[in-house]
């Protein structure tokens, strides 16, 4: 079974349509949350999954949008949740309001999560993974720290696809990966998408102008 993994797709729709046009065949797709916050597609984004049926938990971007939070958000991503706060529609909050903190899939094989098993705004960089991390699941999807990386372990795979949305491991192209459920083994993909367009959209949207300009360095 092949699965397409994304996640933190942040509002940025031109990146999302990049990677499902890019992504080879799959089984099914999951999204470890953040589907909204810094860019100004919100609900775009959200239409896009909700209308694939992506199994999806809740990031701490999407969870400031629809309930109070005790995550510290910098002006960027302030200004993002308050974007998205504006311009998404009822059914739109309702669908992240409804997101799990974490849910297993595939009879339990894979686990998502956003930030860490036990608490979904921890930053687990790639120098936190370990085998400590996995639970019953044979495979853990995590994201939030917008870094690419995979460890393999006897007892299975801890994964961070990347961010679709807003790539920081110095890499500007969208960020994604394909598991092979059967081999526990897991493909990680970039895919290159119109950063200008972005950019020109954030600046029309009165957002922040480094949200724009980060991404294309990649950080």
């Amino acid at each position: 079974m092949q699965v397409g993994l994304i996640s933190d797709v942040h509002g940025n729709l031109p990146a999302l349509e990049a990677v499902l046009e890019d992504c080879p065949a799959v089984d099914a797709l999951v999204c470890a949350g953040d589907v909204v916050g810094y860019n100004p597609w919100p609900g775009e984004c959200v239409d896009t999954l909700r209308k694939l049926e992506v199994p999806t938990v809740m990031g701490n971007h999407d969870r400031a949008v629809v309930r109070e939070t005790g995550f510290r958000f910098n002006r960027m991503a302030q200004a993002g949740v308050e974007y998205a706060l504006e311009h998404l529609e009822a059914a739109q909050r309702e669908w992240l309001a409804a997101l799990p903190d974490e849910r297993t899939c595939f009879d339990g094989q894979v686990k998502l999560v956003h930030g860490h098993p036990v608490d979904p705004d921890r930053y687990t960089y790639p120098k936190d993974f370990s085998p400590r991390l996995l639970g019953d699941e044979s495979v853990l999807v995590l994201g939030h720290t917008h870094v690419q990386h995979v460890e393999r372990y006897g007892d299975g795979v801890v994964v961070n696809p990347g961010s679709v949305g807003q790539p920081r491991d110095g890499d500007p192209r969208a960020a994604y990966a394909i598991l092979d459920l059967e081999r526990r083994d897991v493909a990680t993909h970039r895919v290159e998408y119109d950063i200008d367009r972005v950019q020109t959209a954030v600046s029309r949207a009165e957002l922040p102008e480094r949200i724009g300009t980060r991404l294309g360095r990649g950080e």
